[in-house]
């Protein structure tokens, strides 16, 4: 890896299709813990952790600033062809363009500033979070009623007071680190080949 590159390659463009997809899949799959309607106080924390390993291996190839910013733009615009709120895009964009400015800070060879951008960038997550807490919590309660029945709402009611939005912050930032430290620990000769401690 050449990390006095300062512009985008075919090559990049390519690896950031081929790492969004993979962790949209890895995500997708891991969220099916949230047909469980306690396990999603939990969902983000499971995702992320999930998520490291194809996330720390991105993090491996990319060189120059804006290929992070780039994968949260994709997670943005896959929520909302799920049919999540437009800001979806917004709050992803904003983390991986802070993941991109940590990665930056360790000119892209910081093992340890990719497992804080791992926590960093799993916040994307939280724009599905915004309309259960704020302002259009009860339509999207209602939803969740048209969707998934009574009693799972009311399951999501009880254990999601205002509070929770910050705990799930927290909670889906140490995922994310969790996440990035378990693709540490396996990709470890992958990164040192790629030139990063």
């Amino acid at each position: 890896m050449d990390n006095k590159k300062n512009s985008f390659t075919v090559k990049d463009c390519i690896n950031i299709g081929v790492f969004a997809a993979l962790y949209i899949v890895i995500f997708f799959v891991t969220s099916f813990i949230g047909y469980i309607p306690i396990m999603m106080a939990i969902l983000g924390v499971a995702c992320a952790v999930t998520c490291g390993i194809p996330l720390m291996l991105f993090f491996s190839k990319s060189h120059v600033f804006g290929m992070v910013s780039i994968m949260g733009a994709i997670m943005g615009i896959f929520m909302i062809l799920m049919g999540r709120p437009w800001y979806c895009i917004l709050v992803a964009l904003a983390a991986g363009v802070a993941a991109d400015f940590v990665l930056k800070s360790g000119n892209y060879k910081s093992i340890n500033k990719a497992v804080i951008g791992s926590g960093v960038f799993s916040l994307w997550m939280m724009g599905m979070e915004v309309p259960l807490y704020f302002g259009a919590r009860d339509t999207f309660i209602e939803s969740i009623k048209e969707g998934y029945g009574e009693a799972y709402a009311e399951v999501i009611v009880k254990i999601t007071p205002d509070w929770m939005f910050y705990a799930t912050i927290v909670l889906t930032f140490v995922g994310g680190i969790l996440g990035g430290l378990l693709g540490k620990a396996v990709l470890k000769k992958h990164f040192k080949k790629a030139g990063m401690a």
